[in-house]
């Protein structure tokens, strides 16, 4: 057994999860960019998520649409709410078109599905499908949010973890865990290594909105919160020897 295989083989064994979903700003896609897809990035996560699928892991992918479009921030600057939200799920789209050629440029072999019929680009979403994509090993990556304005993408990862029967909600961020404060606006920011969904809640850290939160609570689901540009990724937090925060009951 050759050294790179019998390291994968040692970092098996201490999966901690069978099947997670990864939860992926659209900012993360941005790179050094200030708006877009920087494909060197792309390609990065994707090496990532091959790396954690040689582990024997299941995975699916929610990826936001933030670094093309916010609905959001267009309501609050006068676009009614739900065309806003419309054209963000779009975005979404986007980037779950552009991670699907990443990953199979490695070799990982994926399903785009959209809860937004596209039958051109993508495949509509159905559970019982999503499920055997998954089962054949297969990368489901879930666009268009829920199909609902109103929704985040945070509540879309809750819900489909949920649908999916997920051990873990996996968030790639561009910070190693969650902090009191942004650490990279404030210095002196408090780093958890574990926190429970209510202190989440009472301190109103933003890990994730309110809505997921609940979700994940109620279906006892946990978020691992890390950092997607770390040496250890994806791997070291479905191994558990990365740094990371995990929030739980």
């Amino acid at each position: 057994m050759g050294e790179h295989a019998a390291k994968t083989s040692a970092q098996a064994d201490n999966l901690l999860y069978k099947r997670v979903l990864l939860k992926i700003s659209g900012e993360a896609l941005m790179g050094p960019g200030q708006f877009g897809i920087h494909q060197e990035t792309v390609d990065r996560i994707a090496s990532q998520i091959k790396e954690g699928l040689a582990l024997g892991v299941e995975l699916c992918l929610v990826i936001g649409g933030g670094n093309i479009f916010r609905g959001l921030s267009m309501a609050e600057n006068g676009m009614e709410r739900a065309s806003a939200d419309y054209m963000g799920m779009l975005a979404t789209v986007m980037n779950a078109l552009a991670m699907q050629n990443a990953l199979e440029s490695v070799g990982v072999h994926t399903r785009v599905m959209s809860a937004i019929e596209m039958t051109s680009v993508c495949e509509p979403y159905i559970r019982r499908r999503a499920l055997r994509h998954m089962e054949k090993g297969r990368v489901v990556i879930f666009a268009a949010g829920t199909g609902n304005p109103f929704f985040t993408t945070d509540t879309t990862a809750a819900l489909r973890a949920a649908e999916m029967g997920c051990d873990a909600v996996m968030k790639g961020t561009q910070v190693d865990g969650v902090y009191s404060a942004d650490p990279k606006k404030d210095p002196s920011a408090q780093r958890f290594d574990e926190l429970s969904y209510m202190e989440v809640l009472k301190r109103d850290l933003r890990v994730m909105d309110q809505a997921a939160i609940s979700l994940t609570r109620e279906n006892h689901i946990p978020i691992v919160v890390f950092s997607l540009g770390s040496e250890d990724g994806v791997v070291g937090a479905l191994t558990g020897r990365g740094k990371y925060t995990i929030i739980k009951d």
